[in-house]
């Protein structure tokens, strides 16, 4: 019967999936024939191949077998309609007379029999075909065993196919075998697997290194374990087999970061950190478990040292705040003092003294008075990091109005304005929140932009997990190069105009971190500076 074009596409596959097309027949297929041939008392007999455009004669008996075109081809007029053709004289049959094979071009052929090769899936393969020269026909014997040694065939290209299908997926599994064998080998994490009995199974190099056999996989996986000991986490108690990992997984299902450390085959100590869980067949059946160790001795010894600097760093610095606040604080009463010595001398002898002498003496109580600024900034710095940070709830309205009440002296001879938008409550160490703001409007105040009054905006709001607080100014502002440094200690904007110290910010920034919160600095709408700073209701500052 035709075939759509559907039909003759999914044949073609199917031929194609036997992979016998250009390769040679197996000495089996031959066999099957040369029988044919016997069977039907012909001297010639082909196993013919059909594809897309040509005949295959993959194997013959009697002639030397050739590829030709499908179009030459007697077996390619009817073999798609799955049966048995049988023609006693082909010269005087009306479809294959003008064939190339019995009009001479190719050959002379008079008796020819074919019979279809039917693939399981019912797709027409090529035939079984016996032909001689002379006339001939066969009995319905022959005939019948023709059709039986065409099953045959299709029989033998099934087990060729399975073969092959079975050699490439040997050859895949040898492949990922082999992959999983070399990642294994190339991960520095310990992996060891064991049976249901718990017997080991798997140990990939890292772990047959720590038992001193690396360069020899073919000692025992047990005798290399057998050089390993295991201990609890102290690095002394030996840790019991049931309480092992491995162990863990087969009868717990899932071992999740369990410690424990391992005197290797060389006696040193290392920690690992286990992870593993049971292996189990389709059917749900526990095959095995497989553990994952992974050395992180170095990262403990480095935690450790973390921890060790950390405290060491807590301690220098908490003596260093209480040095520096008992310094700056014997510092204040002496400065003073001289402060005003000489303030009583100008008083009383500045009329006795030349120009030169009172230049003197007004640049040493400058001086003085600048390094009484220094140590009180340095008190107020000292202050904020070791004093207790004690929340309470306010608002911001009741700091910032404190804040003007201090500042009224700066603020009325600066021509300032200080005002508040957005009050909020919010919950902050009073004292501490008050040194802070404090802190920013005196330096807004302070830097001033020389072609305009002083304007500085304290802002506050409320936002999901805490507070958001602003100080706006617009003055002389920041340059973007030196806004990430502007909190480090000492660090000034431009040290030539003598107007601070470098400490204001830091304070700031130390207040900040004592409530757990941000501060960063942007540039204002319309020039300026915009101190933004964070505080979380979540944070309890006080452990700090």
């Amino acid at each position: 019967m035709p075939l759509t074009l559907d039909r003759e596409e999914a044949r073609l596959a199917a031929l194609h999936e036997y992979g016998l097309l250009d390769s040679p027949a197996d000495e089996e297929l031959t066999a099957v024939v040369r029988i044919a041939a016997t069977l039907a008392d012909v001297p010639t007999a082909t196993l013919n191949l059909i594809d897309e455009t040509r005949q295959c004669q993959l194997t013959t008996v009697g002639f030397d077998g050739c590829d030709s075109l499908r179009a030459d081809s007697m077996c390619a007029i009817a073999f798609r309609d799955g049966r048995m053709v049988h023609v006693p004289d082909a010269s005087r049959h009306p479809v294959y007379a003008g064939n190339p094979w019995v009009d001479g071009r190719m050959a002379d052929v008079r008796f020819y029999a074919s019979t279809p090769l039917i693939s399981p899936s019912g797709y027409a393969l090529g035939t079984l075909c016996v032909f001689d020269t002379v006339p001939k026909v066969l009995g319905e014997r022959q005939l019948d065993r023709l059709e039986d040694l065409a099953r045959v065939l299709v029989g033998l290209f099934e087990r060729r196919k399975q073969a092959r299908i079975a050699d490439a997926m040997a050859a895949e599994a040898d492949r990922s075998q082999k992959f999983i064998h070399s990642l294994m080998d190339t991960i520095d994490v310990g992996i060891i697997a064991a049976n249901a009995d718990g017997r080991l199974t798997v140990l990939n190099k890292a772990a047959r290194t720590w038992g001193g056999a690396a360069d020899d996989p073919s000692t025992p996986a047990w005798l290399v374990a057998d050089r390993l000991h295991v201990l609890n986490p102290d690095g002394v108690t030996p840790l019991p087999r049931d309480e092992r990992p491995l162990q863990r997984a087969l009868a717990e299902d899932v071992v999740t970061d369990a410690e424990l450390v391992l005197r290797k085959a060389d006696g040193e100590l290392i920690t690992l950190v286990a992870n593993g869980r049971s292996m189990l067949s389709d059917s749900g059946e526990r095959i095995g478990a497989v553990v994952a160790l992974t050395d992180v001795t170095a990262d403990r010894a480095y935690r450790h040292l973390l921890e060790s600097t950390h405290a060491e760093l807590q301690r220098s610095n908490e003596e260093l705040e209480g040095f520096a606040a008992a310094v700056s604080h014997d510092l204040v009463r002496p400065l003073s003092s001289a402060i005003g010595y000489l303030e009583l001398l100008g008083e009383y002898s500045g009329d006795r003294l030349d120009a030169r002498s009172v230049k003197w003496l007004n640049g040493a109580a400058d001086s003085l008075t600048r390094m009484q600024q220094l140590t009180r900034a340095l008190l107020t710095y000292a202050h904020a990091g070791h004093a207790p940070c004690a929340r309470t709830t306010m608002r911001l309205s009741e700091v910032a109005g404190g804040i003007a009440d201090d500042l009224r002296d700066l603020i009325d001879a600066q021509s300032a304005v200080v005002m508040l938008r957005g009050d909020l409550t919010l919950t902050a160490d009073p004292t501490l929140l008050r040194q802070l703001l404090q802190n920013l409007v005196d330096n807004a105040i302070k830097y001033r932009h020389p072609d305009r009054l002083p304007r500085v905006e304290i802002a506050g709001a409320e936002t999901a997990d805490g507070w958001q607080i602003t100080v706006t100014d617009n003055g002389m502002g920041i340059p973007a190069e030196q806004r990430d440094r502007v909190f480090d200690m000492f660090a000034q904007v431009d040290p030539a105009s003598r107007k601070g110290h470098g400490i204001g910010l830091s304070t700031c920034l130390r207040i900040v971190e004592r409530h757990g919160g941000l501060i960063d600095v942007t540039e204002a709408p319309g020039g300026g500076t915009r101190i933004g700073i964070t505080l979380r209701r979540d944070r309890d500052a006080s452990s700090r």
